[in-house]
């Protein structure tokens, strides 16, 4: 077994991924399967045999869909009812004998581009997931941030910004967005018309037809009146969140991770819209690393995720230790 070694998981709805973590945050996949998401024994067994494979002896490190208080540790993962209200880190623990640290996935993901990735060397970063619906985490210092329920960061949980007046003139249906019905139980949120979900919902209210985001971001490239009236508005509402959460923080760096990350020209879009909208853009571009792009996009790769996970624990175990 290996001893200096965290055995971390990335942990979805439909599958989980674990790997044996170096201290050097070089790392061996050792595991991929289907979640098991609905039986919380099921759940357990699974991430147990998974540390058993990794060959690995140290702290478990999971990296989750789901909110986790940072006092009661009582997670809230509505993609994965199996541990959906249970105090997963406490649980798991006393099933394995071992330290267990659980972390939102989101905040592994900032916490990764932080120490090692896009946002390395940045004291003040908010990291902005653009995926099926947003996320979102803040690092001070190379530390998470939960805050006093575990939510800091989840900025696509606010109400939907009213869309600039040169749009709600030009786009027919811009000066009424739907108030929709959000996952998190309120209604006009961010989510609601932006992320991927949200894209394809806002199509279908300015154009009334039904496309899902990639075709209409195809769309978009190819300069079809639809989709760029879509994708304007969508960049103005996104941008104007954005921009909002940038000018109470202050990031030196925004890493955007998520599927939407990886359309240039989107992330362009944005980081036009944004510098239009967040106080003090001009003159600070110079002292960034990379250019005046605050928005930057992660480099792919699945490893993030493992890599938050360690660095929470390792982080966990140095303020225990």
């Amino acid at each position: 077994m290996t001893e200096n070694a965290i055995c971390s998981y990335d942990i979805g709805g439909s599958k989980i991924v674990c790997a044996r973590v170096a201290w050097d945050l070089s790392l061996v996949e050792t595991g991929r399967e289907a979640t098991c998401s609905a039986d919380f024994a099921g759940f357990c067994e699974q991430i147990l045999r998974l540390a058993d494979q990794s060959g690995c002896a140290g702290p478990l490190a999971l990296s989750i869909a789901g909110v986790i208080h940072p006092e009661s540790g009582i997670i809230h993962a509505a993609n994965i009812p199996a541990v959906n209200g249970r105090r997963l880190a406490l649980e798991l623990s006393a099933l394995s004998g071992r330290a267990v640290h659980v972390i939102n996935d989101a905040n592994a993901f900032a916490l990764a581009e932080a120490h090692c990735g896009v946002a390395r060397g940045h004291d003040v970063v908010f990291a902005a997931i653009l995926g099926t619906g947003l996320g979102g985490a803040l690092v001070l210092n190379q530390r998470i941030v939960t805050g006093a329920g575990g939510t800091a960061g989840e900025w696509g949980h606010g109400p939907l910004p009213v869309v600039s007046a040169g749009l709600t003139n030009r786009v027919p249906g811009a000066a009424s967005l739907p108030q929709l019905q959000c996952g998190c139980g309120q209604t006009g949120c961010v989510e609601t018309l932006t992320g991927a979900r949200g894209l394809e919902r806002l199509h279908l209210h300015l154009s009334g037809t039904t496309a899902d985001s990639r075709q209409i971001l195809s769309q978009w490239h190819q300069g079809a009146g639809a989709a760029s009236d879509t994708v304007a508005v969508f960049v103005d509402i996104l941008g104007g969140a954005l921009a909002q959460v940038i000018n109470i923080i202050d990031p030196s760096v925004v890493p955007l991770g998520g599927g939407l990350a990886g359309d240039a020209a989107l992330v362009a879009a944005l980081n036009g819209e944004v510098n239009r909208r967040r106080l003090g853009a001009a003159g600070r571009g110079a002292a960034r690393a990379g250019g005046s792009d605050l928005l930057i996009a992660a480099v792919e790769g699945g490893e993030r995720g493992l890599i938050g996970a360690a660095l929470f624990a390792r982080q966990a175990q140095a303020n225990a230790g």
